[in-house]
Order: structure tokens, then sequence, then C-alpha cells
């Protein structure tokens, strides 16, 4: 093994525990996690929000929001749709896993109604329904209306 290997080698030994962590930490790049939840109904419907923040020409999509630190993904989405919408979803099977964004990386879960009643937070939310996936509304995000056709978004 070269000499400058078989050193820093010795050196990770040493430092073996937090302190590793922490180099790793401070080495490694740090990445948001968005999460989605593609929340149906019963009936097969898809809960769509209307979002005051989202691009005039698309503002309608899934419930989305970003992860806190040490939160499980599931428990994203049922916090998210909880926050936006009042609703209670069980989160369901992984359907999206997308990186190659320079500081996000994007989760996608479906996810089913389980109750509550309807409340939107009007702060990011303008509107909430419930669509039939073949008849969604028009402005609605082609990588959102992609995960609804059961298609994983490129």
């Amino acid at each position: 093994m070269n000499p400058v290997k078989r050193i820093v080698a010795g050196l990770w030994r040493l430092i073996r525990g937090p302190l590793q962590w922490r180099v790793l930490w401070l080495s490694h790049a740090k990445f948001m996690v968005g999460v989605t939840g593609v929340v149906r109904d019963d009936a097969g419907r898809v809960l769509l929000l209307r979002h005051r923040m989202w691009p005039p020409e698309t503002p309608w999509g899934l419930p989305t929001g970003y992860a806190v630190a040490g939160e499980e993904f599931t428990a994203t989405i049922v916090r998210e749709v909880k926050e936006e919408t009042g609703l209670d979803v069980k989160p369901g099977v992984l359907v999206r896993l997308h990186s190659g964004f320079k500081l996000r990386v994007e989760v996608a879960y479906e996810a089913h109604y389980v109750g509550g009643t309807l409340k939107i937070d009007s702060f990011e939310i303008l509107e909430a329904q419930w669509f039939e996936p073949n008849s969604l509304p028009p402005g609605i995000q082609e990588t959102h209306r992609q995960l609804i056709g059961g298609n994983t978004p490129s």
C-alpha cells in the first residue's frame, strides 16, 4: 500500500467514533429531501392542491414538503398532508426516489386517506380537491401527473 494511504488509514482508525462522523459530514454533500404523497381515497380519486407559491402556470400538484432532520420520510407525508389539508393519511409504498439536483433529493410515496376534515392551510394552499386520475385539472405539474398515472418520472 502507498505510504500516504497507509498514514491516512492509520489516522482514520485513530479518530474512530464521533470525530469520524464529523469529518464525513463536513466532506460530503448536504441535501434537502422533498417528499411527495400520492394520496388516494377509497374510490381511487387523488388529492390535489392548488399551491399559492408555485408557478402560476402549474399551481396544481400533490401534497409536498421537506423532511425535517431525523424524520422518517413516511412521517413527512403524514405531517405535510395534515398541515396543508387537515386530513389524515396512511403512507404506502415508495414510488419514486430521484437525485441529481444540486441540493435536493425527491421522494414520493403512495398514501391512503383515512379520515379527518378538510381544512386547508390558506398560507400555502389556495384549494384542495379530489380528482379522478383520468380527469386531472390543467396546470398540474407533469412529474405529478406521471406519479398519479403510475409512471415514474424521469
